[in-house]
């Protein structure tokens, strides 16, 4: 039996704790974004991808991403299935000094956050019925090729292509098919005269970005597997990042609107997380208080794209982690220094990260759009607008986010 390191076990176990509480600070994100009428609606759409995507993985999912390769597309789904042959026993592959049965949690916790990302996009319009069957099969059919393509020893990644903890596989797949599911849904239905951006809570929003960047560290230092000088590498330029890209986007703020704002800030961050999470593991801390910056800018001025486009992304999903995720990637041709982990910049390097962008973008947009003609040819897709108008939380769940007291009574959007 190989050898079990236990100081990387710890660290992976860790890490895999760190992205799982990523999906609940998702969810108090978004929640405190929204209108507090909708604050039920998108923090179950979050939370329930645990359950669903959890089974996903268990009953294929992993197998598919990661099970031998079959013509550079797809992993054989035979054996993992059912967690068959994952057990504690290290994969030469994956993760050598750690139970093999951490490689299938912590890229579970992967898997979950990836569709919960693209809720924000289309807060108030998705009925929930059609939201579980839309996230399983986006899951399937966009989430795990794409993963293989890359991780999985697919055909992006036998022509050189990396991606350290996602920028590729995750935000730019989720932030692309939420543009899209934004689009394909419409505009929001208001009442007249509502404004279309009253967030419920802004210290909810501060505790969720809070808990976000925390489990980022996880999320992009888990990548090495191990406990050493690679991890401690992506943990820094995680930190860095994050940090540029909050000043750097209130800068752009301030200096457009003649003052910043809290939610600003908060956003900001998150971009600059989005867009060093694919180069983490390349670069050079200096490089990658660049790409924080660099993100952060790229991801302000999206908006321009986004408000020509008139496609109402209510959270702006596809811009802090569509934009993000594919500028981090790129950047990775641009910045990634061979000593941090054997990847050189250069034209190659440069030319096949924006070929798998482009891959992985047109990919998920056109299959989310089948997803959702077929969805809507059911009759189960949209909200009815009078339920819009007036909030999902009360009508499809029953509930309501605060009712200490019936402090809301007076007060029901």
């Amino acid at each position: 039996m190989q050898a079990i390191n236990a100081g990387d076990t710890a660290f992976i176990l860790l890490c895999t704790a760190l992205v799982c509480m990523m999906t609940p600070a998702l969810a108090l994100f978004y929640g405190g974004l929204v209108k507090q009428r909708d604050m039920l609606s998108i923090m179950i759409q979050n939370f329930v991808c645990m359950g669903v995507v959890g089974l996903i993985w268990v009953f294929g999912g992993f197998s598919l991403v990661f099970g031998p390769d079959i013509g550079g597309v797809i992993g054989s789904i035979v054996p993992y299935f059912g967690m068959y042959h994952v057990g504690i026993q290290p994969n030469p592959t994956y993760g050598p000094n750690i139970p093999f049965i951490m490689v299938f949690a912590y890229q579970m916790m992967f898997a979950i956050i990836t569709p919960a990302l693209m809720t924000g996009a289309f807060v108030g319009r998705f009925r929930f019925g059609a939201y579980l069957f839309f996230i399983a099969f986006w899951t399937i059919l966009v989430y795990l090729p794409a993963a293989h393509w890359i991780w999985g020893g697919g055909f992006l990644a036998t022509l050189g292509v990396v991606d350290f903890a996602g920028g590729i596989v995750i935000h730019t797949a989720a932030g692309f098919s939420a543009l899209v599911t934004a689009a394909y849904l419409g505009k929001r239905k208001l009442a007249p005269g509502e404004n279309e951006s009253e967030p419920a809570s802004l210290p909810l929003v501060a505790l969720g970005a809070g808990l976000l960047w925390f489990g980022w560290f996880g999320f992009n230092a888990g990548g090495a597997y191990a406990a050493d000088a690679l991890a401690a590498y992506a943990f820094t330029n995680t930190m860095l990042a994050g940090s540029i890209a909050m000043l750097v986007w209130m800068f752009w703020e301030w200096r457009e609107s003649g003052r910043p704002s809290f939610s600003g800030v908060l956003v900001g961050a998150v971009a600059g997380l989005a867009t060093i999470t694919p180069a983490s593991g390349y670069v050079e801390p200096m490089s990658a208080l660049l790409i924080g910056a660099i993100g952060a800018t790229a991801c302000y001025h999206a908006k321009h794209v986004q408000s020509w486009l008139k496609i109402d992304d209510s959270l702006e999903v596809w811009r802090a982690h569509g934009v993000g995720g594919m500028t981090g990637a790129l950047l990775i041709g641009v910045l990634a220094s061979s000593h941090i982990n054997q990847v050189s910049a250069g034209v190659h390097q440069l030319g096949v990260q924006f070929l798998a962008v482009v891959v992985v973008a047109a990919y998920a947009g056109i299959v989310t759009y089948v997803l959702l003609k077929v969805l809507d040819g059911l009759g189960v897709l949209r909200v009815p607008d009078t339920i819009q108008q007036e909030g999902l939380d009360r009508p499809l769940y029953g509930e309501r986010a605060f009712n200490f007291w019936n402090m809301d009574r007076g007060n029901p959007k």
